[in-house]
């Protein structure tokens, strides 16, 4: 029942924070939306193992991805608020400020992937699955995981349509979240 209520008390937050992007199905943050409800659906199925046998395989690829999650979103969000710049005339009502970048980044972590924030939920989604492996979690992590890949597709055709061929040359000399792979 307590697991209940904190999903719906989470979703509450995510809901009122995606607002926007929920109006406007199709956009990236419509899918992020979804995405977030996974990993909060995540983190409450997979609560109780925290702590516990610290240094079992699976804890320890947890950790790792987590302190990853951690990293990446850390470098990402500071190398677009520093390189990108907002654009207050870039008019979607589906971004927030931050998301208006006024140029586009192609440095820093960015010269490897495109989407490090996303990369970044993505280790946070199965850092969660692996702090106790279960078939509801990884139905729960595939899918947020497909939601993510979605979104950052979407995200790709977004910036496709604003920053135009710059933004596909940039695509084909870029992995998505994973350098040199992925």
């Amino acid at each position: 029942m307590a697991a209940a209520l904190v999903f719906f008390a989470g979703s509450a937050v995510l809901a009122w924070f995606s607002r926007k992007p929920l109006r406007r199905p199709g956009s990236h943050g419509f899918y992020r939306f979804f995405a977030w409800e996974c990993i909060l659906g995540l983190a409450i199925v997979n609560h109780s193992p925290w702590g516990s046998a610290t240094v079992s395989p699976h804890q320890l690829a947890s950790w790792a991805l987590l302190a990853a999650s951690v990293g990446l979103v850390a470098v990402g969000a500071a190398t677009l608020i520093r390189r990108g710049g907002a654009n207050a005339g870039r008019d979607d009502a589906a971004l927030y400020h931050w998301e208006k970048t006024g140029a586009l980044v192609t440095s820093g972590i960015f010269a490897y992937i495109r989407h490090p924030m996303y990369a970044s939920l993505l280790a946070l989604t199965w850092g969660f699955f692996f702090q106790e492996p279960n078939w509801p979690a990884a139905a729960i992590a595939g899918l947020g995981s497909l939601l993510l890949f979605a979104t950052a597709r979407q995200d790709e055709r977004e910036c496709l349509a604003h920053f135009g061929p710059a933004y596909a040359a940039y695509r084909q000399r870029t992995r998505m979240f994973v350098p040199w792979l992925f």
